[in-house]
């Protein structure tokens, strides 16, 4: 052999000798954090609920309990675990305790109807369903809609006291209560085993069952923590549905930080701010309309607090003047974007030194735009949905958010067509359209289905409804298309005002004039209260409903 080969040769072999092994590879899990903050503080308050605390090793051993009594009722890996909870201890210990089993936990949103209930159940063959009794009008129901029923854990949450009647065989902590404080758990055969089951609003027919991985929450969870700047020990309150996104992976961020969660079953100002005090919190998330409450709160339910609130909002773009808004109150705002399928937030509005020599309302308005990829995104472009390449960083161009990384979903549930099309290209298609800014930040435009086109021209709604909150008589708005025989489609505008506001049609439409192009003003503007979803999403489908109606 040669010189040349036999050097080639050697370079060819430099690293055999360098592999995975049991001392520096294991699957990655969320579910270590809970372990590891048993371990170093045992005696720190994990959970508040009510007058309850429950420390970390209390926790740990609630979520093993947990895994052990589902493993001696015969679930297995794999199998489905649903829960219908509003924010109490019990659906933080399914996050560690379901998984701690092998199976696949199914946080359902708490304000849907019976029939949509029984279809996820049924959809996503769930073998033990854990419920609160404050659901029993619609959760009953929905079981005898099904034709195999799953195993029914009651939650009789002594801080409930309102009508409902228990639906299961078993109370949930008499139930635990059977399990073994020192299971046995182990970490997935595969990092890429399904971890979590989420299913979509489901807006358009029924809703697609999103399928979350064991190795996408770990990352994300981390992701938020360093998004975040989160400290060690942080007090987070739970003013976010932890069955939106597994609470956007907060479940395994706060307690990978060893931090407390304060458990919230209803979000009321009234009840937040004095929480904030008492409890010393420090963080906390939530929708644009929580953001607009907080703001909107009369002056007898607001509390002064002297620590630093941070609050993470995302799942619509909050206009400037409610960012500027909770400034005011003492609170620091940080805007995400984010999606069911990306499994939470995805994109965080980093600030920037420079905005430092900004007023607070030109600040505000950078604050609005959804920003830059989290450190954990692999991929974050906007680009034409087609070919998937990318648009000029203008501000101007409009095209399709796509994603891609370790952070997107395995896939939608026995649905392999709709699988198949969001991950055209080998992006995560988000149908959220955005422009780019020079300096890498995005900033939503619209939803491809709440473009309006009118004339041949496409009217932005987030562009109008940005025009309705700088009016000062606006609490909650919203923008979608109408039918109209000459357009083809018109913006039609629903407002909501603030408390002890008035307001006419006409004073709107001016209003609008003043500040939008002519093609782009609302023909028709209703008032009335906004229906939101649980997650405080404006249901623009009811919306366009009502519309269509007029």
């Amino acid at each position: 052999m040669g010189t040349k080969k036999r050097v080639a040769a050697v370079r060819k072999n430099l690293w055999s000798g360098l592999k995975p092994g049991a001392a520096n590879r294991s699957e990655l899990s969320p579910i270590v954090f809970l372990a590891r903050a048993a371990e170093i503080y045992p005696q720190r308050v994990a959970v508040v609920h009510g007058a309850t605390r429950i420390n970390y090793a209390q926790f740990y051993e609630r979520a093993k309990r947990l895994a052990s009594a589902l493993e001696q009722r015969g679930v297995k890996r794999g199998d489905v675990v649903a829960a219908m909870l509003p924010n109490v201890p019990a659906l933080l210990d399914a996050h560690y305790g379901v998984p701690m089993a092998g199976a696949v936990l199914n946080a359902i949103n708490t304000r849907l109807d019976a029939e949509t209930v029984a279809y996820i159940l049924a959809h996503g063959e769930a073998k033990v369903f854990i419920t609160d009794r404050v659901y029993a009008g619609v959760v009953g129901p929905a079981l005898k809609k099904l034709k195999k029923k799953p195993l029914v854990i009651d939650v009789d949450d002594p801080l409930y006291t309102g009508p409902g009647e228990r639906l299961g065989s078993v109370e949930y902590e008499k139930f635990i209560g059977g399990g073994n404080p020192a299971f046995k758990w182990s970490l997935p055969r595969s990092e890429s085993d399904p971890i979590a089951l989420n299913y979509t609003s489901g807006t358009t027919g029924r809703p697609k069952g999103v399928v979350y991985h064991h190795r996408g929450t770990f990352l994300e969870s981390l992701g938020n923590i360093v998004a975040w700047a989160m400290p060690t020990h942080p007090v987070y309150l739970w003013t976010l549905p932890m069955f939106h996104c597994n609470g956007w992976c907060y479940p395994w961020s706060v307690t990978a930080m060893a931090g407390t969660h304060v458990c919230l079953r209803a979000v009321d100002p009234a009840q937040i701010f004095p929480m904030i005090v008492e409890h010393g919190v420090s963080h906390m998330c939530g929708a644009p309309t929580v953001l607009t409450m907080l703001v909107a709160a009369p002056e007898q339910q607001r509390r002064q607090f002297t620590q630093a609130v941070h609050i993470m909002t995302g799942g619509s773009p909050p206009p400037a003047k409610v960012i500027k808004g909770m400034e005011e109150l003492g609170f620091t705002v940080l805007h995400i974007y984010g999606m069911t399928e990306l499994q939470g937030p995805s994109t965080f509005c980093a600030v920037q030194d420079s905005w430092g020599g900004l007023s607070q309302e030109d600040r505000a308005v950078q604050m609005a735009r959804q920003g830059v990829r989290y450190q954990v995104v692999e991929g974050h472009i906007v680009a034409d949905p087609k070919s998937c390449k990318p648009v000029k960083k203008d501000g101007q161009a409009m095209g399709e958010i796509l994603v891609q990384g370790n952070t997107v979903m395995l896939g939608y549930l026995k649905d392999p067509k709709a699988t198949r099309e969001a991950f055209h290209g080998g992006w995560m298609h988000t149908g959220d359209l955005a422009v780019w800014h020079p300096g890498n930040y995005i900033e939503i435009k619209d939803r491809k289905k709440d473009v309006i086109i009118s004339g041949g021209e496409n009217i932005s709604s987030v562009e109008v409804e940005i025009a309705l909150y700088k009016h000062p008589s606006t609490a909650l708005a919203a923008v979608v298309a109408r039918p109209d025989e000459k357009w083809g489609e018109t913006p039609c505008a629903f407002v909501q005002l603030k408390p002890g506001a008035s307001a006419t049609e006409e004073d709107f439409i001016k209003w609008c004039r003043d500040n939008l192009a002519k093609f782009k003003v609302p023909k028709k503007v209703v008032f009335g209260d906004l229906p939101t979803t649980a997650t405080g999403k404006i249901q623009k489908y009811v919306l366009r409903e009502r519309a269509r109606e007029l």
